[in-house]
């Protein structure tokens, strides 16, 4: 015993939970997460009826009407209280309550679904009404992720009729209303595929048909937007006697006449946890710019009349280092008062060797606007188009900081009053249009003398004047070098300004980059790395051989052969001297002009010479390791890991599946610079198996169009070289990339190559590849006997070098073949094979491709549902791995799997999906996918819209000289006909 009196224990009181309740779907009841029986149908039926007043009491007669109608039984109101008690036992009697005859469930408004709703309703049409588009279309769609089917599901009673009714209507207006936002804010290509399943399954309200026809317009879609019309009108006419309403007929009107008002849409996308609607992305501007007042007038007046009658274009040029990027930097920072509606700024690298192309620089531009990625056109022209629309009625700025010429810059200009833009280039732009052009000069003795007292400080600079203005001349009284050398001297506090000056003097370290018309090019960064200890100078020459856009922190530790820790130190010293920028934690990145200069020191005094190369090789094997890495996780049990060069060091190592995969996405624009630098001599072959390990940045359609230059650069190599295997190995992987665009006859063209220099070489990897690769244009072309007889030689090749997913994949494309010879039972099989070869490898990404032959092979069986459940774990797995192309064939396989068991509107919704998304694969796949598309139209009555899709696919056909071509007229002679 512890001496302590014992005391009874006290009982606390128990905390019940709180019941919720559920009408959006069945009725149903939980407690505390837990459900409860709610009895028999008539049972729900009170429970919905009492749930459904919120609160309000209902009588005994009101009740008895509602769940039997005129006619109930002899018993009515006996049963009524039984149930009534029932509920109450289950419940807890203070929720149900009996009162005045009747009874009412007392519950707080956020226990019912429905209650919620309609809160959620009233909050989003708050804030429509506010113009914040965004925070009302997340309030609706939160909103409808409440229902679960069918509201008030397998209840009777003409009460439940009548509320099901109504809840039903309410949730199509609410649908329209959110649709119709979604257009506001030029989301119209996702709009497509829902609003075709919607007028699917509801044909006679026009407000989805008119919705339906402004998205397809928006497309540019323009001919099946007017057949969406002529099928409204023939089914109105047919079904009511009656003609379209003026609404719809207007917008017929106006799509015919293209109203330029129609091809736009009222706001801008607005996503704000992705892309802020008022993008603010000018860099910080520099806390001590000094002078450059004249310019800083001159500039800001031009941008200040951006808000009179003409958009403002000023364009900034001068010699690299004069201080163009900050003098913009500065004024746009002080502009902004006239720019309320945001700042966008981009880097072109117009001084780089691989400049920034317009196309992607809008894409980021539109994406910054508000933009769904999926609402972004393809082409230039029409991404040009619409960045002009979105910024129309807007007050925006845009920084265009290093353009190469105007043919870079015009695309990137907003078109109408009220914006700017500001260019720096060091060519003067005289064939810009309109533009006011600015000279940027070195700056006065003055204001250099000014900027370097600034960064050193008054106190060090006052002593020692005359120094101060040496040390300025020896710089060129170029900002980018004074910044540089007066933050050397801040950094050490042991030098005065004369030690400073001294070492500038010195000819050695500056007069060979002084040259007439290299002051600016070159002085800069010899006044930086002239100082550095030989750790930094070594760490500032040799990551700037390498050719990607910026580096992340393990591969110049890998050219450097440093760890990682080591190397992050003498880099960030790099960053504190101005010689590298930090672009991102653990990336870094040189000024264009700094990185020439730093290549220039390596050939200098790299020692000994055969040092300059060695980095180079450790920077392409720590890449290949790595990427083999990435490549045995994404398809384990492939042998080609096992056919790569061996390498000298070890790559990264990722925890997981994802890891690996951003790993390679994030590196994709420095793996294949690698490549193409490493193309020659002794590295050749490396590069050729770094560009095979990275084939998914092609599978993804990310990258594939530099995957397919790369590729082109390894082979052209190769063949100079007369390397038949690195040769062999570039053209099999060409002829992949090719073929993943739809160019099939480029593609066996590539791949008989291949093959031939694979024999030579004695190489399994075409040797197996190869003949895959054919069996798949050959079955696509519809060349099935040769399409068998190269595939079986795959799985024959695949299986000599014991390689089972190559042999997986064989058996896989075999299968499809196997369909379309008829042997439905064969292909079946031989997709399960794949499936299982895949499942026992562990292979997820490469069990997705099984899954997806055995879904098409389930479909031609007549065994739809089962298809439908492989092509959608496929589907999941694609859209993980950010396979755009399998994605987009998932869909489209799904949506012949819901056309074959009848199910149109789901058909239609999948292929509008894969249209969506793009790029799925060229020309030949867009047209298999508008076939389908029209099949599923033509079968719910859209008669006129499938033949627009038929008609499209059919010049998609007719130009590629497909045989498809005439079974599509076969499916328009009729619709002409009709």
């Amino acid at each position: 015993m512890d001496g302590v009196p014992r005391v009874p224990a006290q009982r606390r009181p128990e905390t019940v939970a709180p019941l919720q309740f559920s009408l959006l779907g069945p009725v149903r009841a939980w407690r505390g997460g837990d459900p409860l029986p709610t009895g028999s149908p008539q049972q729900r039926a009170l429970l919905a009826a009492l749930l459904l007043r919120q609160g309000r009491t209902a009588t005994a007669a009101e009740l008895i009407d509602g769940i039997w109608g005129e006619e109930p039984p002899s018993q009515a109101l006996a049963a009524l209280r039984t149930y009534a008690s029932r509920l109450r036992k289950i419940l807890d009697p203070d929720s149900l309550v009996s009162e005045a005859g009747g009874y009412a469930i007392r519950c707080t408004a956020d226990a019912l679904d429905l209650a919620v709703a309609e809160e959620l309703w009233t909050e989003a049409e708050k804030a429509r009404a506010t113009g914040d588009l965004c925070q009302a279309r997340a309030l609706i769609n939160k909103l409808l992720g409440l229902w679960d089917g069918e509201p008030l599901a397998h209840v009777p009673g003409p009460y439940a009729d009548t509320q099901r009714t109504r809840i039903v209507e309410w949730r199509l207006q609410i649908l329209e209303t959110r649709l119709d936002m979604d257009l506001e804010q030029g989301c119209h290509a996702e709009a497509v595929s829902e609003l075709t399943a919607l007028t699917a399954a509801h044909p006679l309200r026009e407000r989805l048909r008119e919705l339906l026809m402004l998205a397809l317009y928006r497309s540019g879609r323009q001919a099946e937007a007017l057949a969406v019309y002529d099928d409204t009108r023939r089914l109105l006419t047919e079904e009511l006697g009656v003609d379209p309403r003026q609404g719809l007929s207007d917008l017929h009107q106006r799509i015919l006449r293209a109203d330029p008002l129609l091809a736009e849409p009222a706001a801008p996308l607005a996503q704000p946890a992705a892309a802020p609607a008022h993008p603010a992305q000018l860099p910080a501007t520099v806390a001590d710019f000094t002078g450059r007042g004249a310019f800083v007038s001159e500039l800001s007046d031009v941008l200040a009349s951006a808000e009179g009658q003409v958009m403002a274009v000023s364009a900034v040029a001068g010699i690299g280092g004069v201080g163009k990027t900050t003098l913009a930097v500065h004024v746009a920072h002080a502009a902004r008062v006239h720019f309320p509606d945001g700042q966008l700024y981009v880097d072109l690298q117009g001084s780089g060797p691989r400049v920034a192309e317009p196309q992607a620089v809008l894409g980021a531009f539109l994406r910054a606007l508000g933009t769904a990625d999926a609402a972004i056109p393809e082409t230039l022209q029409e991404r040009s188009a619409l960045f002009r629309s979105v910024l129309d009625g807007r007050r925006v700025l845009v920084l265009l900081d290093n353009a190469r010429d105007a043919a870079q810059v015009r695309p990137l200009l907003p078109g109408t009053a009220g914006c700017a833009a500001l260019v720096t280039s060091r060519h003067r732009m005289v064939d810009l249009a309109g533009a006011h052009l600015v000279d940027l000069d070195v700056m006065s003795p003055e204001e250099a003398l000014q900027l370097f007292t600034r960064i050193v400080g008054e106190e060090r600079v006052a002593s020692e004047r005359e120094a101060a203005l040496d040390v300025v001349a020896a710089c060129g009284f170029l900002p980018l070098a004074i910044r540089i050398a007066a933050s050397r001297l801040a950094a050490r506090r042991t030098w005065t300004v004369s030690v400073l000056a001294a070492k500038l003097a010195d000819e050695r370290r500056r007069l060979d980059e002084l040259q007439a018309g290299d002051l600016a090019v070159k002085a800069p960064s010899e006044l930086g790395s002239g100082q550095l200890e030989p750790p930094q100078a070594r760490a500032f020459r040799l990551p700037g051989r390498a050719a990607g856009p910026d580096i992340s922190l393990a591969a110049p530790a890998a050219i450097l052969d440093l760890p990682e820790e080591k190397a992050e130190d003498l880099l960030e010293s790099l960053v504190d001297a101005s010689l590298l920028e930090s672009a991102a934690p653990g990336r870094y990145r040189y000024h264009d002009l700094v990185r020439l200069y730093a290549r220039s020191c390596a050939e200098r005094d790299e020692q000994p010479p055969s040092e300059r190369g060695a980095a180079l090789s450790r920077l392409l094997d720590f890449y290949l390791a790595t990427a083999a890495q990435v490549y045995a996780i994404e398809r384990p049990g492939d042998r080609l890991v096992d056919h790569l060069s061996p390498t000298e060091r070890e790559g990264l190592r990722f925890a997981t599946r994802s890891q690996a995969v951003d790993w390679l996405f994030a590196e994709a624009g420095c793996l294949l610079a690698c490549v193409q630098q490493s193309a020659d001599g002794a590295m050749l072959r490396r590069a050729a198996d770094l560009l095979m390990a990275a084939v998914d940045l092609a599978e993804s359609r990310v990258d594939a169009r530099r995957y397919e230059a790369t590729a082109r650069t390894v082979v052209e190599a190769a063949h100079i070289a007369g390397d038949a295997l690195a040769e062999g190995r570039a053209r099999t992987f060409l002829a992949h990339v090719l073929s993943l665009a739809g160019e099939f006859h480029r593609s066996d063209d590539e791949a008989r190559l291949a093959y031939e220099l694979g024999r030579m070489a004695a190489d399994p990897v075409p040797l197996g590849r190869v003949p895959n690769q054919r069996g798949i244009i050959a079955l696509y072309e519809h060349r099935y006997e040769e399409a068998q007889a190269h595939l079986r030689g795959a799985i024959e090749a695949f299986r000599a070098d014991a390689n089972r997913p190559g042999e997986a994949s064989a058996v896989c494309n075999l299968s499809r073949v196997q369909l379309e010879l008829d042997q439905i039972d064969s292909a079946v099989e031989l997709a399960l094979e794949g499936v299982r070869i895949y499942a026992e490898l562990d292979s997820v990404l490469r069990i997705a491709n099984a899954q997806y032959a055995l879904g098409v092979a389930l479909t031609r069986a007549g065994r739809s549902t089962e298809a439908l459940a492989q092509l959608s774990n496929a589907l999941a797995t694609f859209r993980e791995s950010r396979q755009s192309l399998w994605l987009g064939m998932a869909h489209y396989r799904m949506a012949e799997a819901h056309l074959a068991a009848g199910r149109h509107a789901q058909a239609s919704a999948h292929a509008e999906q894969a249209l969506a998304l793009q790029d799925i694969g060229g020309d030949w796949r867009r047209a298999n996918v508008l076939t389908v598309l029209g099949r599923a139209l033509s079968a719910v009555g859209m008669s006129v819209r499938a033949a627009a899709c038929w008609r499209e696919a059919l010049d998609l056909y007719t130009e590629l000289g497909s045989p498809e071509a005439d079974e599509v007229r076969g499916l328009l002679s009729p619709a002409t006909a009709a």
